[in-house]
């Protein structure tokens, strides 16, 4: 009898299942929504940054960047 309960319990139907992914996919479907306002957010931002005084004053310094290993150029 047990047995026979818990595997009735366990069953999902089709119409179950269906409304389980489609509640997963509309979540990622969100994050997908949100990281592209986001790229697009940042894309705006490193163009803007781009074009300000500073950046142009430090490529036209032609200043060496340091290679940031800590030993050398080993």
């Amino acid at each position: 009898m047990f047995n026979n309960l818990l595997s009735k319990a366990l069953i999902v139907t089709t119409t179950q299942l269906t409304m389980i992914l489609i509640a997963v996919a509309s979540i990622f479907l969100v994050f997908i929504l949100i990281a592209i306002v986001k790229m697009y957010k940042l894309k705006a931002e490193n163009k803007k940054l781009m074009q300000t005084n500073a950046y142009k004053d430090y490529e036209e310094s032609n200043q060496d960047i340091p290679s940031g290993h800590l030993y050398g150029d080993n």
